[in-house]
């Protein structure tokens, strides 16, 4: 850790893009193959290491993701990349495996009417099956990440407690998980919360093995992610032009946009080896095959687009 000012913030921070997962699942239309994987490679041309490529859930629920085994294999091998999908139990495994992923992600609620809205089940039976996964990957050797949803709040029951997120981290690590992802599903968190959250979950899982992923719902990305990087975390998840939502929570906004994280990162001397300009312009790519503008405030304004 160096001292920054005031401030002890990370030296490094290694940026999780999540953009073609998380952004594209619940977009009204459908990105052809081919582009996805041009999208991707222009991501990791710009210098991310580490980017979520798709997920193996039933084409029926997630019709979106139903040609990530297409993608990964029309993607170029970069050394040092690592393409992750997400998994909700071991059909979804033997897909990723037999797609050869080298990571996979394996999820669960906070809260008990999230996990019953989200996949018909307890957070217990949701950890159920991910027991076998995990073991399975471990035997694979293939990585596994965890995800936490609605560790800020829920739109169901509302207020979530910390405690009960730190169940839920822990139980992802002691499965094999190295490292927890910690979301903002309904983007309902302020920066006091967040750092709070930090606190309790750094009880029971390692501060060094969280990641934050905070969506913008009330416009508190940056200012949480800004919050936890005083804490010591030094993993953040985004997604490029904002991309994101969440079906389940009315009014979610989608993800903190990768751009403007950056240009935060950059400003603060923070290194993460990823390069804004190429990353705009993967952001604006992908903008132009949806037909929406970019919700980056910092990709607008490098495009000078700013205030139009």
């Amino acid at each position: 850790m160096l001292g920054k000012g005031k401030m002890r913030l990370p030296a490094k921070v290694k940026l999780v893009e999540v953009g073609p997962r998380d952004g594209l699942q619940n977009e009204p239309q459908t990105i052809s193959t081919a582009v996805k994987i041009e999208w991707i490679d222009r991501l990791a041309g710009s210098g991310l290491r580490f980017i979520e490529v798709g997920s193996f859930v039933s084409p029926k629920w997630v019709p979106r993701m139903a040609d990530t085994a297409d993608v990964i294999a029309g993607l170029a091998v970069r050394d040092g990349v690592r393409y992750g999908v997400l998994v909700p139990n071991m059909r979804g495994f033997e897909a990723a495996r037999s797609a050869g992923v080298k990571e996979i992600a394996v999820f669960a609620a906070a809260s008990e009417t999230f996990s019953r809205n989200n996949v018909n089940c307890s957070i217990a039976e949701s950890l159920g099956r991910f027991r076998p996964v995990c073991e399975a990957a471990q035997t694979a050797g293939i990585a596994v990440r965890g995800y936490v949803s609605c560790v800020l709040g829920c739109p169901y029951e509302g207020e979530v407690p910390p405690q009960a997120v730190a169940r839920v981290a822990k139980e992802l690590m002691a499965m094999g998980c190295y490292e927890i992802s910690l979301g903002d599903t309904i983007g309902r968190g302020t920066p006091a919360r967040a750092q709070g959250l930090i606190d309790t979950v750094a009880e029971a899982v390692p501060v060094e093995s969280l990641a934050a992923h905070f969506h913008d719902t009330y416009g508190q990305a940056l200012a949480n992610i800004l919050a936890v990087l005083e804490k010591g975390v030094a993993v953040i998840d985004s997604a490029v032009a904002g991309l994101g939502g969440c079906p389940f929570a009315e009014g979610a906004t989608g993800n903190a946009a990768s751009e403007d994280v950056l240009y935060m990162l950059n400003g603060l001397g923070i290194e993460t080896g990823v390069d804004l300009k190429q990353l705009a312009q993967a952001g604006q790519f992908i903008c132009d095959q949806l037909g929406r503008p970019t919700a980056s405030k910092a990709a607008r304004a490098l495009s000078g687009k700013a205030g139009r």
